[in-house]
């Protein structure tokens, strides 16, 4: 059996006169060499199973009984899809979800683990730079656009034109209540956390800036907020019902918590700068978070 280099750094596989097929040497090479590096948003599975968006691979992993395995590992190269992926989201049916500035678009895995564009944009604007994706009642997609000035769209559930909901400044995070109220995090100067109401109004629930840098939002089933507030290493809880926001955990092992994230009444955290940082051996950079403050690390198993 003889390889012979062919067009595009693709190899031919022949065997005694025959050709067996293509194949590419360094992409194989490359996907064995795959390594969790640079986890930035989190999201988690009916049965949790995490799933992680890996900002430098590019690509999506899954986490389940501390081992990795790998969805979709996107290319290096620009306006692919995943080469800029910017969060991960799943809904009620178990499917999974990407955001990708690189192209614009909104992705949904199929059965094969392919990503499948959503947000057919007639206009061909797309969606700048999806940061959140969360779920309505009727399962459509609302997505954090952080492209200047910022805005909250609504993608149908079959996929479609994104629907502008509002215009929010620079918003990062957002998710979805019981009411079906979208709750929007933003780096704004004046609020930093907003309501988008069914009649288009925008109610303010937090006000002023208390946040360093706010990263992602998500609701418990109680009606509490959590933010993970990235420079302040640290994960703020809002009360329901209103109230001051109060840090849950502060340090404690967390350098740069990104992701929040949600399962049956169990937070998830992902830090990439402890993964980055190789704290230790088999660190993922994710954390099980209790609602008393209670932190403990996940890790790989060997």
């Amino acid at each position: 059996m003889t390889a012979m280099r062919g067009w595009g750094g693709w190899a031919w596989l022949v065997l005694g006169g025959t050709l067996l097929g293509l194949f590419a040497p360094g992409l194989a090479r490359a996907q064995q060499a795959a390594e969790l590096d640079y986890p930035l948003a989190i999201a988690a599975g009916p049965a949790g199973e995490i799933y992680l968006a890996d900002r430098n691979l590019p690509g999506v992993w899954k986490l389940t009984e501390g081992k990795l395995t790998l969805v979709f590992q996107g290319a290096k190269k620009f306006r692919t899809p995943l080469n800029a992926v910017r969060c991960v989201a799943v809904d009620a049916q178990g499917r999974v979800y990407a955001g990708d500035s690189a192209t614009r678009e909104v992705y949904r895995f199929n059965e094969q683990n392919q990503p499948e564009p959503l947000a057919h944009a007639a206009t061909g604007t797309g969606v700048g730079i999806p940061m959140a994706i969360a779920f309505d009642k009727e399962q459509n997609l609302v997505v954090a656009d952080l492209e200047f000035p910022g805005r909250v769209v609504r993608i149908p559930a079959a996929g479609g034109e994104p629907v502008q909901l509002a215009q929010v400044n620079a918003p990062r995070g957002v998710t979805v209540d019981g009411e079906g109220r979208v709750w929007v995090l933003t780096q704004g100067k004046d609020r930093q956390v907003v309501r988008l109401l069914a009649d288009g109004k925008v109610e303010t629930v937090v006000e002023g800036q208390p946040f360093d840098f706010p990263q992602s939002i998500v609701l418990d089933d109680e009606g509490h907020a959590y933010v993970a507030d990235g420079y302040a290493k640290a994960i703020w809880k809002i009360p329901a019902g209103g109230g001051e926001p109060v840090k849950l955990v502060e340090g404690n092992g967390l350098l740069h918590p990104d992701g929040v994230a949600i399962h049956k009444g169990e937070l998830l955290v992902v830090d990439p700068k402890v993964r980055k940082g190789g704290a230790k051996e088999g660190a993922t950079g994710v954390f099980r978070l209790t609602r008393a403050g209670q932190l403990t690390p996940v890790g790989l198993t060997p």
